[in-house]
């Protein structure tokens, strides 16, 4: 049994991640703290965050945080913005803090985890514990155990049972209640392939009474209005998705739409302060945009409200209780649009004092202080935390993520563009290594980094703990956004449908040819890797392409689509099987004789090039038997193949021992087959 620590002492926060030093209006200066022929240690890249997850309290008077202690150790830690006096309010003797939000300007609540536990060894769920700004009234909210499971009733007194997870919180003023999540066993510890609803429940968290809220299906999300109630819920049945609102006059579900999951429909993103529906749509154009939404009639405005130009809008909204004040979105780098003028105004003050840098500015819902919180960041600087006076016109700096890392050692990150065999324009990102003074960027050693998903967004332009590593190392990488990456518009999506080993294959080669044109690369020494996905298109990349990769590394990656389908203890879903994969992936029946063309696995005879391979031993999502089934047929015609395997880590690398690991075979791998010298 874990126990609350309660110090509340301002010298057990490492003075240097909590730096409370307030600067002038003029530009901050970060230190160089490396010399000029050192290299960053491969430990400085992976080791974990010093302080994370800030944020302000409701009324802007108190800032909490989580801050590493001197073992690396996270524990929240909380501070008054005016006399900045720093103290450590709660930490757990046998975890991390992991997450932790603001119940109202006097209470928080916080979760538990462990950094230093791979997935495999793993024992529980987060929990959630509740205490008041003053360290007391501390209460157990959730069990960490997975012992205890209860039934679905509409009133729950005592501890929820670990399934239970934080949601949002009570947005009406005072409130100590939150909402929380009750998810399908198979979400958390159990593997269970079918998929449950998410039950929400309203939890009181001095008193630990919960209320099962009403849903109108098998929920899968849910949207509170301003004063804090559900209003808004998303479900599934098979493959329709469907919305319904709960209006205010009857307090009754009503269906706003129904439509395929993988149609063109419409996603609910918030409500604002004035009650007004925000959504996010195509709404019949290939860009996803923000519009309103019109309850009135149950349609979407014609006229988008954020509209980005070759991009669909991704981001987060900005509002305190009175206005929608703006949102953080993101392009080929990340910006914020303000429809308040006094914050537009703010934006520049702080972009004058952090020039370089992408500065996102937060606010509290109600604040009764000048003060902000900023997010500073670029492709060469992790996170760095500030509090911002705006009537002073003043920066204080909280803290970095990354204190090791020297932005003048790292590589500066640009987005390309360039076209496909068949005429389609392809997005990527490109970091070019700091070279020798007097030397081009030019016939570079390139590792080309295919990302995973592979439905998703892959790169962006902030620091990234993989790419900076490989490039601190002499390396050019280049991530390409190959057609069924998400967030380029529905064409750019759908020419990637069932094009596994096909054309998304052709377009990361197409990428690297382009590299070796524009003069960038050196044809002889090119590797290409990834993992998940990117681990899938680094062996089919060999197979199609032998000529072009002269080596690869690859970790818990795909080896066999087949398996997707035929492994019984991964965590894809009965539902995701039947309607998601058929279509976007291939049909097991209908499309064998494709799925056999490009699978890794059946064409494993066909790899000769150096090999890289590492998996997870816990990993519920490509199971070890993927690499494993692909180890043994690749090696026996291959002698160059290196095989790792980490037996409590899941789908990727947790634990910092492991990744300092992994990353350093890959620099030696990689110095062996395309030496960056």
């Amino acid at each position: 049994m874990a126990f609350l620590n309660l110090q509340r002492i301002s010298c057990c926060i490492p003075i240097l991640l909590f730096s409370l030093l307030a600067t002038t209006p003029s530009t901050v200066v970060y230190a160089n703290t490396s010399t000029a022929t050192s290299l960053p240690s491969v430990e400085s890249f992976f080791e974990y965050p010093a302080m994370s997850s800030v944020a302000l309290s409701p009324n802007g008077r108190n800032v909490a945080m989580l801050v590493a202690d001197k073992e690396g150790k996270l524990r929240l830690g909380v501070m008054d913005v005016v006399e900045r006096k720093p103290k450590v309010l709660a930490s757990l003797d046998d975890a991390d803090v992991s997450q932790f939000h603001w119940v109202n300007n006097d209470r928080l609540v916080f979760s538990a985890g462990d950094h230093t536990i791979g997935q495999g060894n793993q024992q529980g769920g987060p929990g959630l514990y509740a205490i008041d700004l003053d360290g007391k009234n501390f209460r157990q909210l959730v069990d960490r155990s997975a012992s205890m499971l209860t039934g679905r009733n509409s009133n729950v007194q005592g501890i929820l049972p670990f399934n239970t997870i934080f949601y949002t919180t009570d947005a009406k003023k005072d409130s100590d209640d939150i909402y929380v999540l009750q998810l399908g066993t198979r979400n958390n510890l159990v593997n269970d392939s079918h998929r449950q609803p998410a039950n929400l429940l309203r939890l009181n968290t001095r008193t630990g009474h919960a209320t099962i809220i009403d849903r109108p299906g098998f929920t899968t999300g849910w949207i509170m209005d301003q004063q804090g109630e559900p209003r808004v819920a998303t479900t599934e049945d098979g493959d329709i998705a469907s919305v319904f609102y709960k209006d205010t006059s009857d307090e009754k579900w009503r269906k706003l739409a129904s439509f395929n999951i993988l149609s063109n429909g419409f996603i609910p993103e918030f409500i604002g302060p004035d009650g007004v529906l925000y959504v996010r749509s195509h709404n019949g154009g290939d860009k996803e945009s923000l519009y309103r939404y019109d309850l009135s009639k149950n349609a979407i405005d014609p006229t988008p409200v954020v509209s980005l130009k070759g991009y669909d809008y991704a981001g987060s909204v900005v509002y305190n209780d009175k206005k929608f004040l703006g949102v953080h979105y993101e392009t080929d780098a990340d910006d914020t649009l303000w429809f308040d003028k006094d914050m537009q105004t703010m934006q520049q003050q702080v972009n004058a004092l952090l020039p370089g840098t992408v500065n996102r500015i937060n606010v509290a819902r109600r604040s009764e202080t000048p003060y902000v919180l900023v997010t500073s960041f670029s492709d060469v600087l992790p996170s760095t935390f500030f509090l911002y006076d705006s009537a002073a016109q003043k920066l204080i700096l909280l803290g970095r993520t990354m204190p090791h890392i020297d932005p003048q050692q790292m590589a500066t990150k640009d987005m390309v563009h360039y076209k496909a065999r068949d005429g389609l324009d392809i997005p990527a990102y490109l970091t070019l290594p700091n070279v020798a003074k007097g030397k081009d960027k030019k016939n570079l050693p390139l590792v080309v980094l295919v990302h995973g998903g592979p439905w998703v967004r892959g790169g962006d332009w902030r620091w990234s703990r993989e790419v900076q590593f490989l490039a601190s190392r002499g390396y050019a990488v280049l991530e390409p956004e190959y057609r069924g990456s998400m967030g380029f518009g529905w064409k750019h999506f759908h020419a990637g449908w069932k094009q596994w080993g096909l054309a998304m294959q052709d377009d990361v080669a197409d990428g690297t040819k382009w590299a070796i044109a524009q003069g960038i690369a050196d044809p002889k020494r090119i590797c290409i890797a990834g993992a998940s996905y990117g681990g899938y298109a680094t062996l089919m990349g060999l197979i199609n392409d032998p000529k072009l990769y002269k080596c690869g590394f690859e970790w818990v990656g795909v080896t066999d689509i087949n398996l997707m389908y035929n492994v019984t203890w991964s965590d894809a879903s009965d539902e995701s099987k039947k309607y998601g994969t058929p279509v976007l992936v291939g049909d097991q029946v209908k499309d064998a004789a494709q799925l056999k063309a490009t699978s890794p696995l059946e064409n494993a005879a066909r790899i000769t090039q150096p090999l890289l391979m590492a998996y997870g031993g816990s990993d519920v999502r490509v199971p070890q038997i993927h690499g494993s089934k692909f180890y043994d047929a690749v090696k026996a015609n291959n002698p160059n193949v290196e095989w790792i395997t980490y037996p409590e880590e899941g789908h990727g690398w947790r634990l910092m021992k492991n990744n300092v690991d992994f990353w350093t075979r890959v620099e030696k791998f990689l110095d062996k087959n395309i030496g960056a010298q």
